[in-house]
C-alpha cells in the first residue's frame, strides 16, 4: 500500500536531515506503528507522506500512486488525524464535520447520515449541537477522528491519536480503529504509548535521527532482544536512556 524509497528530509536552516534515506514498505491491511523519541523524525515523515511537506529527496508511492504525479488523487486516498485538534472551537461538532465531509465532497444525505452513525458510535450523539470549545479532551479526540475517517480512507494517518485522554475515551478509539482495519483501511500510526503500539500494531519500526533502526512484529522484536519483556523495553535498548528534550 505504501512504498518509500529513499525518502529524505532537511528544512530549511538546518545542520542535519529530519528524515535521512529512509525505506519502508507497509503492506494493504497493516497497522503499522512508527516509533521513536522527541525529534526523531516521525511527524515529518507523515507530513511528508500526506503531502503536507515536499520531500528534499527521494520517493514514495500511495497504492501505486506516486506524490508527484498524482497529489490530488492521493489526497483522496488518505485520511489524516492529527495530534492538534483539527476543529474550530466555535462550531458545534456536528458543524465542523459537516465542513471536513465536504472538503472531501461528501454532501447531501450521505454527509448526514455518515455524521450521524459516527457521532453515534463514538458516543457523541447527544454532544452533536454542543461547540466543541466545552468538549473535554477524550471528546475533542473523538471527533477529531471522526474528521478524518468520514471519507472511508484506504489509507488512515494517525499522529497520537489517544494522547491526553481518558481510559474510556481510549478504548472507544482503539476499538473504532481495529473495525476500519478490518474493513479494509491500512492504518499507520505514530505514538509514544509503547504498550498500547505493542497490542494495536501488526508492525512496527523504531525510528531515531531520522532513520529506522529496528523494525518488525512487536512480539518478535521482544523476543530477539535479551532481557525485554515489552516493547518499551526494545525501544530503550535501541534509543538509550538520555533525554530528548528539544526547543
Amino acid at each position: 500500500m505504501i512504498q518509500i524509497n529513499q525518502l529524505s528530509k532537511k528544512y530549511k536552516g538546518a545542520e542535519v536531515f529530519s528524515v535521512k534515506d529512509l525505506d519502508l514498505k507497509v503492506e494493504k491491511g497493516e497497522i503499522y506503528g512508527l516509533l521513536g523519541p522527541n525529534g526523531a523524525g516521525k511527524t515529518t515523515l507523515i507530513s511528508m507522506l500526506t503531502s503536507l511537506l515536499k520531500p528534499t529527496s527521494g520517493t514514495f508511492t500511495i497504492d501505486d500512486l506516486n506524490f508527484k504525479e498524482h497529489k490530488n488523487e492521493l489526497k483522496q486516498l488518505i485520511g489524516i488525524v492529527p495530534q492538534e485538534y483539527a476543529l474550530y472551537p466555535t462550531l458545534t461538532a456536528y458543524e465542523n464535520l459537516e465542513y471536513f465531509g465536504s472538503m472531501y465532497g461528501i454532501n447531501g444525505g450521505a454527509l448526514k447520515k455518515s455524521i450521524q452513525h459516527h457521532l453515534e458510535i463514538m458516543g457523541l450523539s447527544k454532544f452533536a449541537n454542543k461547540k466543541t470549545a466545552t468538549f473535554s479532551g477524550g471528546m475533542k479526540r473523538r471527533v477529531n477522528l471522526i474528521a478524518g475517517i468520514l471519507h472511508q480512507p484506504k489509507v488512515l494517518f494517525l499522529d497520537e491519536p489517544t494522547v491526553g485522554v481518558d481510559v474510556q475515551s481510549k478504548n472507544v478509539i482503539i476499538d473504532h480503529l481495529k473495525y476500519l482495519n478490518k474493513q479494509g483501511t491500512t492504518i499507520v500510526y505514530t505514538s509514544h504509548h509503547l504498550n498500547e503500539a505493542e497490542i494495536f500494531c501488526t508492525r512496527v519500526a523504531i525510528i531515531d535521527n531520522g532513520e529506522i533502526i529496528v523494525e518488525g512484529v512487536p512480539s518478535e522484536l521482544i523476543n530477539n532482544h535479551v532481557a525485554a519483556n515489552n516493547l518499551e523495553d526494545v525501544f530503550l535498548a535501541r534509543t538509550g536512556n538520555a533525554l530528548r528534550d528539544y526547543a
